[in-house]
This record gives structure tokens, C-alpha cells and sequence, in this order.
């Protein structure tokens, strides 16, 4: 593993009282491990990314929140899906553990990417399952752990809590999607398991929030949102989670990743949308 912390974990900072509001950005990392030895073109793996949306959602922490982010890429090891959604074609050995596999996986993006959104290959080798344990415990679990402590902590003290797990999504399907080759998408699509992971109210007031915006919003199309919401998403127990995926063309160029003018544009009306959030939270 290189010489960082695979996981930030930014608190309210002093004289801001905390509320229940956790958000989390498991794709946003851009430190590479010397580890990872892949052999495809370093451009294209970084298109894996969600480049940026932990530096857009910065300011939450201001409003009283806690910001989750792994430092390391999904592409080396994906915290948004289960231990088991393990792709045992990449391996040289025999996995111990047990195997349950997604349809993510069998696209070849489960908990260890195989191949990039256009298809190709990320590796010209087997893994061993050495290397593999090895992300799993210096990624993932540290990574489930900051965000299970931050949404235990806050429902504990508050009795409720919303989690906001934060993404970015391309502008169109590309040829790995399970969507129609070439579909565009809302500027912000919002997934909520089809209604199984939060209240409809807090649903209802973000997509009202983004839609004042001026930006388009889907719900559940395409993405009803994935292992993390699911996990943290009980509604019933006063704990509200849902996925926002905010189109990378409101952002950025795509191909090289540079930020756009409209950057701060988006910026501003994201610290709008959540300080609706915040106010929510609150109540």
C-alpha cells in the first residue's frame, strides 16, 4: 500500500454543532498504490473515478455534518460493494472465501474491477489472493468502519440520521452499462432502492431541491443505488439513506477530467441543496 491514509474522515470543525448528517464519497480517490499493477493506459483507468465529488461536497462539514472519502480508486478495490462480489476469474489460486456474485461482477466491476467501462482489460495478470486480502483489509474494511462509526454515532445522539452517498455518473451509457448504448442521463439521478432505503419526504426534498436548481432529476433511473445505501438504509429505524449521482457533464470534460467553468456554478448550488439538507436533518 502507498504512504497514505486510504480513508478521510472530515468532522464538523470547532464551534459547529454536529447534526445527523453523514455523507460519504467511495470513488472520488486518486492515489494510485504502487501495488496495483495494472497494464492498461493510466487515462483510461482514471476514468473510473468519480474525479472531484469530495472537493465538491467539502463545505458539508461547515454545515455540521461528517464527510466520508476513500483516498484509493474503485478501479483497485470498489467500497460500494460487498466482500463476497468477489471476481474469482482475476485470481491465480483458489479464493477461501465465500463467493457471492453481482451482476456488477459479472461486468466486470465487482469488488475488484476486471475491465474498464469500455470493456478492456485492467490487468495482464492473475492477482494473487494474497494481494487481494491485503486491499480488502487495508481498504474496504477501514472504509466501511469510518462510515458505520459516523452513522452509529449520530443516530445515537440524535436518534435519527440522513446518509448521503456521493457519486458522479458519465453523460451517457457507455458500452458496460446494463442502460441502452448511448442513453443520456438526468443531471442528477437520486436512487433509493425504489423507496426501500429512506422516507419518500426526504426523497421528495432533495429531487424538489436540485429541480429548483434548474438541473434535471431521475429517480431510480438507472441507478437505484448499491451495497452502501442498502446496508445503511432503514428507514424504519430512523435511518434515511439515499445515493445522489450528479452528471460529470455539469463538471467536467470526461476524456481528461479537467474541471469545467461551470465548476463553481454547481459548487454554489450544491452548498444551496444542502443547506436544505442540513435544515432537514434538524428537524
Amino acid at each position: 500500500m502507498a504512504d497514505f491514509e486510504p480513508v478521510r474522515v472530515t468532522l464538523p470543525p470547532p464551534g459547529v454543532t454536529p447534526i445527523p448528517l453523514v455523507l460519504d464519497s467511495p470513488h472520488s480517490g486518486q492515489h494510485y498504490p504502487a501495488d496495483f499493477g495494472f497494464s492498461c493506459d493510466i487515462r483510461q483507468l482514471r476514468m473510473a473515478e468519480d474525479t472531484d465529488i469530495d472537493d465538491l461536497y467539502d463545505f458539508t462539514p461547515a454545515l455540521g455534518a461528517t464527510l466520508v472519502c476513500a483516498e484509493f480508486p474503485r478501479s483497485y478495490l470498489d467500497p460500494n460493494r460487498r466482500v463476497e462480489d468477489m471476481d474469482t476469474s482475476l485470481l491465480e489460486e483458489r479464493w477461501p472465501q465465500p463467493v457471492d456474485q453481482s451482476p456488477k461482477t459479472q461486468s466486470g466491476i465487482g469488488l475488484i474491477w476486471r475491465s474498464l467501462g469500455d470493456t478492456s482489460p485492467i490487468y495482464s495478470r492473475k492477482l494473487s489472493v494474497a494481494e487481494v486480502t491485503r486491499r480488502i483489509a487495508q481498504c474496504h474494511t477501514p472504509y466501511w468502519a469510518a462510515v458505520t462509526s459516523a452513522i452509529e454515532s449520530a443516530h445515537a445522539e440524535h436518534g435519527r440520521v440522513l446518509h448521503i452517498n456521493c457519486h458522479s455518473m458519465p453523460a451517457e451509457a457507455g458500452p458496460s452499462s446494463w442502460v441502452k448504448l448511448g442513453t443520456q442521463f438526468a443531471d442528477v439521478v437520486l436512487g433509493d432502492r425504489d423507496g426501500s432505503t429512506c422516507s419518500p419526504a426526504f426523497t421528495a426534498l432533495l429531487a424538489e431541491a436540485f429541480r429548483n436548481e434548474g438541473l434535471s432529476v431521475a429517480i431510480n433511473d438507472p441507478y437505484k443505488g448499491v451495497e452502501l445505501v442498502k446496508r445503511f438504509g432503514r428507514p424504519a429505524e430512523n435511518r434515511h439513506s439515499i445515493q445522489i449521482e450528479l452528471n460529470r457533464k455539469l463538471y467536467m470534460i470526461e476524456a481528461t477530467r479537467e474541471r469545467t467553468a461551470n465548476y463553481p456554478v454547481l459548487k454554489a448550488a450544491l452548498v444551496r441543496v444542502m443547506g436544505k439538507v442540513a435544515q432537514y436533518a434538524t428537524l
